[in-house]
């Protein structure tokens, strides 16, 4: 029995949705593999930098300024270097940087922080975070174009 919303579609839609669907299925797949890795990544630096109680997590903020930086330059390499496989930017960008750096741990550090009465560190460890991250995009970003300007030299 089908849905009343899916007997008010034109029959023509319905493959077609279904086309599209099957297209995605490479790009899950791409982002879940990278998001994988790259979680892994992060939990091996967390295993082998953790974050003492009330202390700044130096693995952590570690963590996001470096996969942030690696952003700067993988986005300055898709789109002014080379023309990247469709599945590249879903798999390095979205999936490996997307499991390898951790905001979310980032706001819970901070709020454990707070909640332990430490919470100096955890406002400086909210400043520090967003200032080093943005400063790492851009600096890997800037870096890159320095460098293939003077390889093109």
């Amino acid at each position: 029995m089908t849905s009343p919303q899916a007997q008010s579609l034109p029959t023509a839609s319905r493959p077609a949705r279904k086309a599209a669907w099957r297209d995605q299925i490479p790009i899950v797949a791409v982002i879940a593999l990278g998001g994988a890795l790259g979680a892994c990544a992060r939990y091996a630096i967390a295993l082998r930098w953790p974050a003492g109680s009330g202390g700044f997590p130096w693995g952590t903020f570690a963590t996001n300024v470096g996969g942030c930086a690696v952003i700067g330059v993988f986005m300055v390499l898709i789109t002014d270097v080379w023309v990247a496989h469709r599945l590249v930017r879903p798999f390095f960008g979205t999936g490996v940087l997307g499991g390898f750096t951790t905001f979310s741990t980032y706001a819970v550090d901070i709020q454990r922080l707070i909640d332990g009465g430490h919470a100096r560190v955890g406002l400086a460890y909210l400043a520090a975070t967003l200032l080093a991250a943005l400063t790492a995009v851009w600096l890997g970003a800037t870096l890159a174009r320095r460098a293939l300007k003077w390889r093109q030299s």
